[in-house]
């Protein structure tokens, strides 16, 4: 399975990629498979069944709203997040749905949009989407949000799909295997990956998208120190990046450079920055989840920030040795944290970051992979329990002890040569069965864990 570092990184919308991006994505997918059959005018009736996590906590991650935009024709990397109220709002007061932005169609939300308490056999985000006319149903089709934005039709379980196909120089399935190949054409692993993205497009083109990537991800930060007040979704949370930043910036320009503890400070401003920004529904890059959105900004952004000699050219091997990271975690274990827990998302992207980090450092390919080791171990086991089902508590502040623990798994791996105890590829297969194991209570289902202890108090 050849996955392209435009695959883990997407430019979208909070709260969730599993819960809003990849619904709003399969809705959309739905409108379009509508138009491109020449059906959208015989449809008179729309349904939206949601299953397993996508009911339990759909609403508080705004899955309801997603698949209404979906199906309005609306992308999360097009749209504009200023819109979503009107649209919303709109169809409320009309109950009158635009099938892909220009077919009316009759929807009343308490009829046509259902939370159901079952769940279907191969993941835990379901979705099912069914168009009728007046003589029956015209189009079914059931959608798998399964981590980070990526979307699996039914249809396709098993199945090859295109861009699998692609014929990597350098594939790899383990951090092993990555290993050896940067040990036998002494390649960097951002060199590696550079030459396995070539397989999709040229380099000119590679470096353009993830600089977009990163200028997206300093447009996030740049909104979440500018925007204040109370984040949506009833728990009353307030923003606190906004009041970090200006606290920060009374900081004396020797203070912030000579101590730990104020560059500490600024990778959880950016971090929070982020999450609340996605809390908020705001424009974000899955890195590789919404849910953790906030650990692989925030540490480079460390980097840049407090690295005179920085340039563009060290955010493309940040972003593609995290990559590399990403993909292992994705192919051997999961990104979900319907799937596998928190682990799978905030562990995940704290190795991604750990790995990137590590890179641009000067690390050698042994060394990325035990800061990437370290960094993913001390996630193992982390539950995914949202306190009422929000990317709120606690998600924000999650990321920004994740971006730290990033930057302190590459201190220590810098201080060794590589060589460890437990192995990277390891520590992904025992977070996958740690998954497995794990209750579905602490799965982002807000039935177990802090989500029942703060409604308890």
């Amino acid at each position: 399975m050849a996955i392209s570092v435009f695959d883990l990184f997407k430019i979208g919308i909070g709260p969730s990629s599993s819960h809003t991006v990849g619904p709003m994505r399969a809705a959309a997918t739905f409108a379009q498979a509508l138009r491109e059959q020449g059906l959208l005018a015989q449809v008179s009736r729309l349904e939206v069944r949601l299953y397993g996590s996508l009911s339990a906590t759909g609403v508080g991650h705004a899955t309801d709203r997603a698949c209404l935009l979906g199906l309005m024709g609306e992308w999360p990397d097009q749209i504009d997040p200023r819109s979503i109220e009107a649209l919303i709002t709109r169809l409320q007061d009309s109950q009158v749905l635009l099938l892909d932005g220009s077919q009316p169609v009759p929807f009343d939300c308490a009829r046509d949009l259902l939370l159901l308490d079952e769940s279907l056999p191969y993941h835990p985000n379901a979705m099912t989407l069914e168009a009728s006319s007046a003589t029956g149903s015209l189009l079914q089709q059931t959608y798998y949000s399964v981590g980070g934005g990526f979307i699996v039709e039914a249809g396709e379980i098993g199945s090859v799909a295109s861009t699998e196909q692609v014929q990597l120089p350098y594939d790899f399935d383990s951090a092993a295997q990555l290993l050896a190949l940067c040990k036998q054409h002494q390649l960097r692993v951002s060199e590696l990956m550079m030459a396995n993205e070539l397989a999709w497009r040229p380099e000119a083109e590679v470096r353009s998208g993830l600089l977009k990537l990163w200028a997206a991800m300093r447009e996030c930060v740049d909104n979440g120190l500018r925007n204040e007040g109370i984040l949506p979704g009833g728990l009353q949370v307030k923003r606190r990046a906004a009041k970090l930043h200006r606290s920060l910036q009374e900081l004396g320009k020797p203070n912030v450079i000579g101590s730990t503890l104020s560059a500490m400070e600024w990778v959880n401003l950016f971090a929070l920055a982020v999450n609340e920004e996605n809390a908020a529904g705001g424009r974000m890059v899955t890195a590789p989840t919404n849910g953790a959105a906030g650990i692989i900004p925030a540490v480079l952004h460390y980097y840049m920030k407090f690295n005179p000699d920085a340039c563009d050219n060290d955010v493309v091997d940040f972003l593609l040795s995290a990559a590399a990271v990403g993909i292992l975690c994705k192919k051997n274990a999961s990104i979900s944290g319907a799937e596998v827990g928190c682990q799978g998302e905030v562990g995940s992207a704290c190795a991604m970051a750990a790995a990137g980090l590590a890179e641009v450092l000067g690390a050698t390919p042994m060394q990325l992979e035990n800061a990437a080791e370290i960094a993913l171990e001390h996630n193992l086991g982390l539950t995914c329990d949202p306190v009422g089902g929000l990317v709120q508590v606690p998600c924000i502040e999650r990321n920004a002890i994740a971006a730290v623990k990033a930057i302190n798994a590459v201190q220590m791996a810098l201080r060794g040569d590589g060589e460890h105890f437990i192995s990277l590829d390891r520590v992904i297969r025992t977070m996958r069965d740690t998954g497995a194991d794990m209750h579905a209570n602490y799965k982002e289902t807000s039935r177990g864990g802090l989500a029942v202890a703060f409604v308890e108090c």
